[in-house]
């Protein structure tokens, strides 16, 4: 008798403890359900203050947020300030010239932002470091080796460390856009553009190294630009200097040059730079700059990007020995480029400006296509909360150059 009561008492615990169970993983379920709830409608909520703010841009506005553009000097001068003030560009990127240290620097990045207090929409404030040959940090940081030195280790814990110390390098000085990392294979022994900026000569080399720089640049909120789409790293001529010319066929490009952009699509790039190659078997006659072949119907619709497209430098000779500048610009919106990058030369600025402004009030760029790439900017900048306010990096420069030399040194 005993033994049965027993018994009834175990099975009679076991349902409670099962009701409970039920019970338990029921209100978990509704929680999550909860959490997704309110997570799309926060996603709604900043697609419809996205959308509004658009609503509220003048065309004006609109342009320049399509824009980024440098120029030359260590101070704010008449041009830039205008530019900024009246142009309303979408923001600015910063070379060698403009860097003379730390606190020349970050002076001068606040004097930019200062010029767009007024305006609705924070700058981007960028800049190509890549670490090794490209570099445009003040002498008081230790400089990163090249990523082909770092590939030689083939260590992903420790790229993602690299990508930290460049973010946490760049927001010192007030940066938060960063054209890097290079996800191009060096599969050509002439290439004379790319060489040691590649992390190597294997696509899953360069897809794992790169990505856990791009994780490591942009989970410190610093956005990574990754480069260069469709792959420079199979080009004996360099863009700077001429149009490089690749042959190979779609498949050949899908089975190696493509596949590091894939896989860091895959991991959640938020903005790809795509560069002034001519894939002779896709589109003959454009530049992937300017392709829509290759930006639209390759990297968006193919490959599923929906992140922000930006161009390499527009006044590279590329460009600039072979076409018109203000008419390779519009060519690129239309192609499917989001921001068009204009690194030199007051005049060649003012000109794409003014042909894209001329392009959309003719209908050649739809306010329909202008709007497309807006949202895609206005999101990006939402998204890493980037503002005109000056913030404090709570990791100093000391403790930065500490880990380069623990790394490397």
């Amino acid at each position: 008798m005993k033994k049965k009561i027993g018994v009834s008492a175990i099975l009679f615990t076991m349902l409670i403890l099962l009701i409970a169970f039920m019970d338990n993983t029921k209100r978990n379920e509704e929680e999550h359900l909860q959490d997704d709830i309110n997570k799309k409608e926060e996603i709604k909520t900043q697609r419809d203050e996205i959308k509004e703010l658009i609503d509220s841009m003048s065309i004006n506005e609109k342009i320049g947020q399509l824009m980024i553009v440098g120029f030359n000097g260590t101070s704010v001068d008449e041009n830039i300030n205008d530019l900024i003030k009246t142009s309303y560009i979408g923001g600015v990127i910063l070379f060698g010239n403009n860097v003379e240290s730390l606190n020349g620097v970050t002076e001068l990045i606040n004097n930019i932002k200062l010029s767009n207090m007024n305006n609705k929409i924070p700058l981007f404030i960028s800049v190509d470091e890549e670490g090794g040959v490209v570099s445009r940090t003040p002498n008081e940081f230790l400089k990163l080796p090249s990523s082909l030195s770092i590939g030689a280790y083939n260590n992903k814990e420790m790229c993602y460390e690299v990508g930290e110390i460049i973010a946490n390098e760049l927001k010192l000085m007030g940066y938060n856009m960063d054209y890097a990392p290079v996800l191009d294979i060096l599969s050509n022994p002439n290439n004379t553009v790319i060489g040691s900026r590649a992390f190597g000569r294997d696509a899953d080399i360069v897809s794992n190294l790169g990505i856990s720089v791009m994780k490591g640049i942009n989970e410190n909120n610093v956005i990574p630009v990754v480069k260069h789409f469709p792959g420079h790293g199979d080009t004996s001529v360099d863009s700077h200097y001429g149009l490089p010319l690749v042959e190979k066929s779609l498949n050949e490009l899908k089975e190696l040059e493509f596949i590091p952009f894939q896989n860091a699509i895959n991991s959640g790039a938020d903005a790809i730079m795509v560069s002034h190659i001519l894939l002779k078997n896709i589109d003959s006659e454009n530049p992937a700059t300017m392709s829509k072949k290759i930006v639209s119907d390759i990297l968006r619709d193919e490959m599923n990007f929906k992140g922000v497209v930006i161009s390499d430098d527009m006044t590279m000779a590329a460009i600039m020995d072979n076409y018109d500048i203000g008419e390779a610009s519009v060519k690129a919106i239309n192609a499917g480029v989001d921001i068009i990058l204009v690194c030199h030369g007051y005049d060649n600025e003012i000109k794409v400006l003014t042909s894209i402004s001329e392009a959309v009030n003719s209908g050649e760029i739809t306010e329909e296509r202008l709007d497309e790439s807006v949202y895609r900017i206005l999101s990006l900048k939402n998204k890493y909360d980037l503002s005109d306010t000056t913030k404090m990096n709570s990791i100093g420069i000391e403790e930065i150059n500490n880990k380069i030399n623990n790394l490397f040194y």
